[in-house]
């Protein structure tokens, strides 16, 4: 059994095809995908889509990189993570990767978020994309070891691994870690402890091999898995089961 720790099924890619994407989860043994909100204005379709089938849950957040969206602040967030369907404040993070400059802004957003889940006692999805630096520094003087989260389709080097568990953050591995070019990544995810390790499909994005260049679906993040366990040496039942339970350790949603 498999859960997709990560996805975005409200997205436009995905409109009037859920029970399709549902049924095909099942064929897939996936029992469980994360549903994780970009902004505050689509987050009450991010919810009622969580809300209509038990194998859904959401989180409540505004991506690091939408600059004209409605800002969050500490309360709304924690009001918001307060419906029992919301299990996690994000995705929230860092990116500076179009930017010539890292924006004070970014960081100021960023900060709400570790306040609103200290607050709201949920876990952080954290997106972290050519910041690993300013994203730890932030984690660690906000206190985010105190709730803990997902290092959310991790690409960065073991440096910035070790620093996110150190915090009590997973590592969570989508299908990039199947790309022919990603062999510095494959070696970051033989080293991650078992216990601290999730997989994603970042749908509608990044599908993995065989099915590379087409859109990405939860069915998909069975192929993340069976790639981990190639590399790690183990079994895929070992890594679903592993998964599978950090999941339900750290958002506490199955």
């Amino acid at each position: 059994m498999f859960v997709d720790s990560h996805c975005h099924l409200d997205f436009p890619e995905f409109a009037d095809q859920i029970d399709a994407l549902l049924a095909r989860m099942a064929a897939n043994d996936v029992i469980a995908a994360l549903c994780v909100a970009v902004n505050l204005e689509d987050f009450p379709r991010v919810l009622a889509l969580a809300a209509s089938d038990s194998r859904l849950c959401a989180s409540v957040g505004v991506h690091p990189d939408y600059p004209d969206v409605v800002e969050p602040d500490v309360e709304t967030l924690v009001a918001h993570a307060a419906h029992p369907k919301v299990v996690a404040i994000g995705e929230t993070g860092l990116d500076y990767y179009r930017l010539t400059d890292a924006p004070e802004w970014q960081r100021e957003r960023f900060r709400v978020h570790i306040r609103a889940a200290r607050a709201a006692r949920k876990p952080l999805i954290v997106h972290m994309r050519s910041a690993a630096e300013d994203t730890i520094r932030i984690l660690r003087e906000e206190g985010a070891d105190a709730v803990g989260g997902v290092m959310h389709c991790f690409t960065g080097d073991w440096a910035s691994a070790q620093a996110a568990l150190d915090l009590g953050f997973c590592i969570s591995f989508s299908g990039i870690v199947t790309f022919r070019s990603a062999a510095d990544l494959r070696e970051v995810a033989a080293r991650v402890p078992e216990d601290w390790l999730l997989i994603e499909t970042d749908s509608p994005y990044l599908a993995p091999e065989p099915h590379r260049g087409k859109r990405c679906e939860p069915a998909f993040v069975r192929h993340v898995a069976e790639r981990l366990a190639l590399v790690r040496g183990t079994s895929i039942e070992q890594i679903a089961k592993a998964t599978t339970d950090n999941f339900q350790r750290i958002f506490k949603a199955l």
